[in-house]
Parts: structure tokens; C-alpha cells; sequence
């Protein structure tokens, strides 16, 4: 006697959308991932791995695109319909693996991801059982929760746990088909809305907080916890901190749900950024007295992977009136700013030549676009994220300037240019908090708090539609009251 295999289909869009940015994302941001290929991309669902060969798999499309500014809705409206296409043409469905970022914004509208699953509920039913995958700096509204069955996030930041925390929400899914169907869910919402930067779990409070979470998971009556933080970029009522505790067990994850929720809003006060923070200027001045090498410094308000546009100016205007970063004896790299005219003039002359560029503000126009007469130290044509990378050099100094927006985050990024930032003094980078690579290589480093569409000085950006009152917003509000709801 044979069992048939439950059919399980795989969908989603990801994106981190800053409202505050002027960028859009449009397809040719996105990377699309569909069949074979999309099945491909899970390294837990290899042809002989368990999960693999637990179900018939029916991978329907998978976009995703570095963080940005909100999708056009053209875009948006484009990747839905073939999900929703796909979908049709699936047949029937046992279970769904929706794979999301879960902070995607489009122009003109709100809660897209709700508005997503929504659409795909009224094609494949209520009666199939849909298990998220979501970055824990996604938004989760109470639409959007009430039209998942299960939902499990990272439990690290930086997320290094991105495909352990995917494999979860798989094996979730098949264990739930097999025995046990569809769980309850215990939802609340925290107001506090907080930058990645003051929650990293590389540090307290966050460090224990989330330590909670694989506690939680270990209660009987518990299968899966979640703490989602919010994207604190984009300017919606469902931007702030969000407790998910699902199970088998009303009351063990009703009470887990508000005692998660309780700790993060006790500890709101203490969280702090992951590294000493100040103004540029500052910062390099401390850089510059350091004997710490190489010195990283974190351009935080433009950073790609957050959702900044990537050519704010400001930076580079300041590293160049800088007079220890021009003349620092082991040299200064800053990686990267976009601009695609400089690059092109940089490959129409070539390697070795002096060419002059005005680069930046083109995207975000706060700072003009900034003078720059400089040699074309290196060119790389095949850059699969940057299109087109080139270094400008000028003394000292080493400027990345990119055809399409990269955040720099491996070593390898930097010696594919043939530049060696361990024997750097200052490496400045256009992201947050420092990625795991980097982390390691710095001998210390900095966060810059610089103006952009991913600013860290929250209350300067000027949310309008977030819910009040909130805090940091509101400082002095009342306690909430964070009951758990039932869904």
C-alpha cells in the first residue's frame, strides 16, 4: 500500500522597502526563481534530502531584490499575477511554503504582503495549510497573521540563520500535514519600533530576549515562537514589533505569546546600537587617533541592505576633505556608491587613466552629486550584483563606484577589485551593523549616523502613519496592555 505524497507549492516576494527612499524597485530589481531553479535554491531540499522526498514539490516563483525603495505597483501587480497564475494551474494543494521577507512596501498602498497571501487564499482555499518564513525585521499585522497557519522567523541579527530558519518553516509544514493539521496561533503587537542596529543579537538586551524564544519552543503544547522587530523605514500602522507563539496548547501559547511580548517592551529602553555611534566627522576623527587596523566606519543612513538608494553623496564629499583619509599612509577604501554615468566613464577610459566624474545624488538628491578627479585604478565588468564595478583612486583614498546598487559584506568583494582591506587604516562601507566577515577583519570600528532614506535617528525621518502613541516616538507613554489574540 502506498501513501500519496502531499503536494506543496512555493511562492513569495522579498523585499525591504524604505518609504523614506527615493528609489523604486521595478523587475530589473528583481531576481526571479521559478521550477527547477527555485527548488534549487533551498540547499535543505537537495533530490535525496529527507524533506525532499517527503512531498511533491511545486515551486511556482520566488522574486526577491536587495532592499530599496517601495515596488512600483506595475512591479508588484506583475510578480502577483504569476503567483497567482501559477498557482491556478498548480491544481489542488495540500500546503503552501510562503517565503517572504515580510517588510515590503508598493507605492500608494499598505500591508502588501496581507494583501498577497490574501490573493493566494482565494485560489488555493482556506483548507491548505500555508507555513511564512519572514526576516525578523518584517512587519506582521493581524490581516496577515489570520491568513497564515504557520509563521517562524530569524532568530539572529545579522542573520545567520536565514536557511536554518527556512528549513523550519518547511519541516513545520510537513509535520503538521503528517500529523496534527492546522495549529493555533497566539498574535500580539508590541509598539516599539526600533532600527536593526540598536537590536542586534550579537548584543543585550537582544541577546537574551531572543534566547527566550528557542526556551518557548521546547514547552510542550509549543511548536514554533517568533519575535519580528519591524522595519523601522517604512512609514505604516503595521510597522512595530510583532510576538507569534503557535501550538496545540490555548493557554501555554497565549501566556508565552504575552510574556515574550512583556520582555521586549521592559527592555526597550536599553537597547543601544551595536557599536560606538556618532556623526561622520566624529568618527573619523576617532578613527584617525586610533592605532586600531584596519578601522571600519559604517555609512549607516544610506545603506543598500537596509533599503537606502546608495548614491547619497554626503560621505564621500567628507572623505575627501578629509585630510587623513586622503593622506593616510596604508590608504582609505569606501565601498561602494552608485553611479552609473561615472562607471561608464570610467570603462570608456580605461585602467591607469585620470579622468574627472561628479559622482552620487542622482537617486537622493539631498547632497549634490560630488567632483571627483581620479585615477581608474581597477575595473570589474562581471560584477553579478553591481553589473559594473570600478575604483577611482585619488592619494590615500579608493572610491568603489558601482553601475547598480551592492552592499559590500564579503572580503572577496574587495580583492575581486584587487584591493586589500585588512591592510587598510579605514574601510568606510555603506551598511549597518558590520556582517560577519567584516566584524571579523575589524580591528574596531563605528557607526557613522549619517542623513539618507534609511536614517538612524528615527524621530528625524518624520513617520506620519505609524500607530501612536510608540516608542521611542513617545517616550512617556502608558503601558500597553499587549494581550495576546486568538487567531
Amino acid at each position: 500500500m502506498t501513501t500519496e505524497l502531499p503536494r506543496i507549492a512555493i511562492a513569495g516576494i522579498a523585499i525591504e522597502s524604505s518609504t523614506f527612499s527615493p528609489h523604486r524597485a521595478t523587475m530589473d530589481d528583481f531576481l526571479t526563481q521559478r521550477g527547477a531553479e527555485l527548488l534549487d535554491r533551498y540547499p535543505f531540499l537537495g533530490a535525496e534530502d529527507e524533506l525532499r522526498t517527503r512531498a511533491e514539490w511545486v515551486p511556482i516563483l520566488r522574486a526577491t531584490s536587495l532592499p530599496g525603495g517601495a515596488v512600483t505597483p506595475e512591479t508588484y501587480e506583475s510578480l502577483t499575477e504569476e503567483i497567482l497564475s501559477g498557482l491556478r494551474e498548480a491544481g489542488p494543494l495540500d500546503g503552501l511554503f510562503f517565503d517572504i521577507h515580510g517588510a515590503m512596501s508598493v507605492v500608494g498602498r499598505t500591508d502588501v504582503e496581507a494583501d498577497l497571501i490574501e490573493r493566494i487564499r482565494a485560489v488555493i482555499g482556506s483548507d491548505v495549510l500555508v507555513s511564512a518564513s519572514m526576516d525578523l525585521h518584517g512587519n506582521v499585522s493581524r490581516r496577515l497573521a489570520s491568513a497564515l497557519d504557520l509563521l517562524t522567523a530569524y532568530r539572529k541579527a545579522p542573520h545567520t540563520d536565514a536557511w536554518q530558519t527556512r528549513e523550519r518553516a518547511v519541516r513545520n509544514l510537513l509535520d503538521r500535514l503528517a500529523d496534527g493539521g492546522k495549529p493555533l496561533m497566539s498574535w500580539t503587537q508590541v509598539p516599539v519600533l526600533l532600527p536593526g542596529e540598536k537590536t542586534s543579537t550579537r548584543i543585550e538586551p537582544a541577546k537574551s530576549v531572543y534566547a527566550r524564544i528557542d526556551e518557548i519552543e521546547q514547552l510542550p503544547g509549543v511548536l514554533d515562537a517568533a519575535l519580528l522587530v519591524g522595519y523601522a523605514w517604512a512609514d505604516e500602522p503595521r510597522c512595530q514589533a510583532s510576538v507569534i507563539v503557535t501550538g496545540d496548547d490555548e493557554a501555554v501559547i497565549t501566556e508565552q505569546t504575552r510574556l515574550l511580548a512583556e520582555a521586549y517592551w521592559q527592555a526597550r529602553a536599553e537597547f543601544a546600537f551595536v557599536a560606538p555611534a556618532e556623526g561622520l566627522e566624529r568618527c573619523l576623527e576617532t578613527a584617525a587617533a586610533s592605532t586600531a587596523r584596519p578601522y571600519f566606519i559604517s555609512d549607516s543612513g544610506d545603506n543598500p541592505t537596509a533599503g537606502g538608494a546608495g548614491d547619497v553623496s554626503a560621505t564621500l564629499a567628507t572623505l575627501l576633505a578629509t585630510p587623513s583619509v586622503v593622506d593616510s599612509p596604508n590608504g582609505t577604501i569606501y565601498a561602494a556608491i552608485t553611479d552609473p554615468d561615472a562607471v561608464a566613464a570610467a570603462v570608456a577610459a580605461g585602467v591607469g587613466e585620470t579622468v574627472t566624474v561628479e559622482i552620487g545624488g542622482r537617486i537622493d538628491t539631498i547632497h549634490p552629486p560630488v567632483r571627483m578627479t581620479a585615477r581608474v585604478a581597477a575595473i570589474d565588468a562581471e560584477d553579478p550584483v553591481a553589473g559594473t564595478a570600478v575604483v577611482f583612486a585619488d592619494r590615500g583614498l579608493r572610491v568603489i563606484v558601482t553601475a547598480r546598487r551592492k552592499p559590500y559584506h564579503l572580503e572577496s568583494d574587495f580583492t575581486a577589485l584587487g584591493l586589500d582591506p585588512r591592510s587598510a587604516d579605514l574601510v568606510v562601507v555603506k551598511i549597518g551593523y558590520l556582517e560577519p566577515e567584516l566584524y571579523a577583519m575589524a580591528a574596531d570600528w563605528m557607526l557613522a549616523l549619517t542623513k539618507g532614506g534609511v536614517d538612524q535617528d528615527l524621530l528625524r525621518l518624520g513617520h506620519r502613519a505609524i500607530e501612536r502613541p510608540m516608542f521611542p516616538f513617545d517616550e512617556s507613554m502608558p503601558e500597553p496592555a499587549l494581550d495576546p489574540e486568538l487567531l
